[in-house]
């Protein structure tokens, strides 16, 4: 049996892969109950509907593959490796916010509000996964501080 001491819990790890696996399931719920439904999707050739419907849950998908790997990152004690890992997840995210982001402005501009609350989802998550990178270990006692 495993046992997991509090003080090793890289908390901000737990948290991003909580969110990652929250928003995997939301983008997928969305996706299935609104976007992928719409009458725009509906009248696009079964191509093009494949296409953007794979696309989506490609990112569905990435989103849970993220949370697992915070949850199991979390509980690691040598962190260093960890790091890394953080550190490309953090840039995916980074990227995927720049294509949102740059897609909307060039094509329509006037709907860059409507990505506020992704804007900002994605902005927290970054967050959470640096202040994760940032933990350093205590020492003395070889747990983290």
């Amino acid at each position: 049996m495993i046992s997991v001491n509090v003080k090793n819990i890289n908390i901000y790890y737990l948290i991003a892969g909580f969110l990652a696996v929250l928003f995997a399931f939301t983008h997928a719920y969305n996706g299935q109950s609104t976007v992928l439904l719409t009458p725009e999707v509906q009248a696009m050739s079964t191509d093009v509907q494949t296409i953007f419907t794979y696309v989506w849950h490609i990112i569905t998908v990435e989103n849970l593959i993220f949370g697992i790997v915070f949850f199991l990152m979390s509980f690691q004690s040598e962190q260093s490796s960890a790091r890394l890992v953080a550190w490309v997840i953090a840039a995916i995210l980074i990227v995927r916010l720049l294509v949102i982001l740059g897609v909307t402005a060039l094509l329509n501009a006037s709907a860059l509000s409507d990505t506020l609350i992704d804007s900002i989802a994605i902005v927290i998550y970054v967050t959470l996964i640096i202040l994760g990178t940032t933990m350093k270990k205590n020492r003395n006692s070889g747990q983290k501080e």
